[in-house]
């Protein structure tokens, strides 16, 4: 069984309500990203980091998958799947996606202040400062934050090299050591990047552009994949 790799970004989520990261101001819904996704934010106001990441978990909850999510389940039919996302929410997991690595944690599960290894899974959207691991150190967002190690990178670069096809997904390369990721597919495996705009990738002849948003572009991608012989 072949295996098909697929890096997804924001934009695949983008379509369900959620808002992506970077938006043109260079703001998260007003906030400055040094104020709320950094260590030292968490240090120096935890109960402001803490809410907006209620708040943001509330929006995740409230979303759900789209054609683009639910496109990308019908490959498990007949590939091997593997989803390696930059994304913090659990949209490709209800959707019905059985094999997904997330970069940069999940926003429905907490961890511990002093062993992130310590995780645990959060009823509801709130996690209150009171709750505590079992060290007895706050809880915080199972998130990884700007300035922190990606733990799962190397996992991650190491599916890469196992591709027999690979899909990037909205996103714009813009954030390393994700952006990274594509250098370590082989040159010959064919590459769609779908994206209304198309981010530089190395491959020449090897790279599929499908200049759509993620509803559409997905859609057409799994369509040609599954008529493949």
């Amino acid at each position: 069984m072949k295996r098909v790799v697929v890096l997804t970004g924001a934009g695949i989520s983008a379509e369900s309500g959620l808002k992506t990261f970077r938006d043109s101001d260079g703001l998260w819904e007003g906030y400055d990203i040094e104020e709320v996704a950094t260590p030292q934010a968490w240090q120096r106001n935890p109960a402001m980091v803490q809410d907006f990441y209620n708040m943001r978990r509330k929006s995740v909850l409230e979303a759900e998958p789209n054609a683009a999510h639910y496109a990308l389940v019908r490959l498990q039919e007949k590939y091997d799947v593997v989803i390696i996302t930059q994304n913090i929410d659990d949209l490709h997991e209800r959707a019905g996606s059985k094999n997904v690595v997330h970069l940069h944690g999940i926003i429905t599960r907490s961890q511990s202040s002093l062993n992130s290894n310590l995780t645990y899974p959060i009823e509801g959207w709130q996690l209150g400062m009171n709750e505590v691991c079992e060290l007895g150190s706050p809880l915080r967002p199972h998130v990884v934050w700007f300035g922190e190690a990606v733990p799962m990178i190397e996992t991650a670069a190491q599916i890469c090299g196992t591709a027999d096809v690979f899909m990037l997904v909205g996103t714009s390369l813009a954030v390393y050591p994700a952006a990274g990721l594509v250098d370590f597919v082989p040159n010959v495996v064919p590459k769609y990047i779908v994206d209304p705009n198309i981010p530089y990738v190395r491959g020449g002849n090897s790279i599929i552009k499908v200049e759509h948003k993620a509803t559409i572009g997905v859609r057409k991608v799994v369509d040609e994949l599954m008529n493949a012989g």
